[in-house]
C-alpha cells in the first residue's frame, strides 16, 4: 500500500515540485493539493490521505489552524510542517497544534521521502538538534508558566521508567536507540511509549516530546 499525501501550500512551483520528488517514489502516492488552510482541511476530509505536508504560512486559514482543525476531526492523517527556514518562530506552535515534524522546503529528494516515511511510521520528525530551539520559543509563550505548571501535574501519572522514555523521546532518540540506551528490548519500549500516550492523552511522539519540554523534563543543553 502507498503513503498517500496531500500537499498543502499556497506556492503552485512548491506544489508541483514536491508532487514530481513524491510521485517517483514507489511507496508514495500524492493523492491531492490544497492552496491555502480552508481547503486543506476540505481535502483531507474528502481524501483521507495519510500524510499532509503543510505549509504554515497561507492565506484563508494558515497552517497552523488548519493542523489543529485537522487533527481534531481525523485521527489518522499526519501533519507535516512544511518551513522556509528551521528558525521559523511559528514551527513550535505547529508542534503544539498536533504537527508530527516539520521539514525545510529545500530538503532534498531523499529527506522529503524519508520524512514521509518516518511520520507514516508513527515516529516523530523532530531531530535532537532543535530542542534547545523549542524550548527558547516555549518560553516566549505568555502562557508558558501556566502549561508549565499544568504538564508538571500530569506527569506525576508516570512511572519512573517512564518518565526516563519520555525525555529521552524528547532528545530525539527512537525506540531502538532508547532501548540500547537503556539495555532492554525495544519491545518493552513500545510498549513503554503506548502506555505513556494513554496515561498522558497524547497523539504521538511528538506531542510526548512537547510535553517533556513544558514540563522542565527536558531543558537546553
Amino acid at each position: 500500500m502507498s503513503i498517500r499525501v496531500l500537499i498543502a501550500d499556497d506556492q503552485m512551483m512548491v506544489r508541483e515540485g514536491f508532487s514530481v520528488l513524491l510521485n517517483a517514489m514507489p511507496d508514495i502516492e500524492v493523492v491531492g493539493e490544497a492552496v491555502n488552510g480552508r481547503e486543506a482541511v476540505e481535502r483531507v476530509r474528502e481524501l483521507a490521505p495519510d500524510i499532509v505536508l503543510m505549509d504554515i504560512r497561507m492565506p484563508e486559514l494558515n497552517g497552523i489552524e488548519a493542523t489543529r482543525e485537522i487533527v481534531a476531526a481525523d485521527g489518522s492523517a499526519k501533519v507535516l510542517v512544511l518551513t522556509t527556514f528551521d528558525l521559523d518562530e511559528y514551527v513550535y506552535q505547529a508542534l503544539r497544534a498536533g504537527a508530527s515534524g516539520f521539514l525545510l522546503k529545500d530538503a532534498s529528494a531523499r529527506q522529503l521521502a524519508d520524512g514521509v516515511r518516518v511520520v507514516a511510521a508513527g515516529e516523530a520528525l523532530l531531530a535532537p538538534s532543535v530542542t534547545k530551539r523549542l524550548i527558547t520559543e516555549f518560553s516566549k509563550l505568555s502562557d508558558a508558566p501556566r502549561m508549565m505548571s499544568s504538564a508538571h501535574a500530569a506527569y506525576g501519572d508516570l512511572t519512573e521508567r517512564e518518565t526516563e522514555v519520555l525525555v529521552l523521546i524528547a532528545q530525539g532518540l527512537s525506540n531502538a536507540e532508547i532501548a540500547e540506551r537503556l539495555v532492554v528490548a525495544e519491545s518493552t519500549i513500545k510498549t513503554h511509549v503506548s502506555r505513556i500516550l494513554v496515561k498522558l492523552g497524547l497523539r504521538d511522539r511528538t506531542q510526548a516530546a512537547v510535553f517533556a519540554y513544558e514540563a522542565r523534563l527536558v531543558t537546553p543543553g
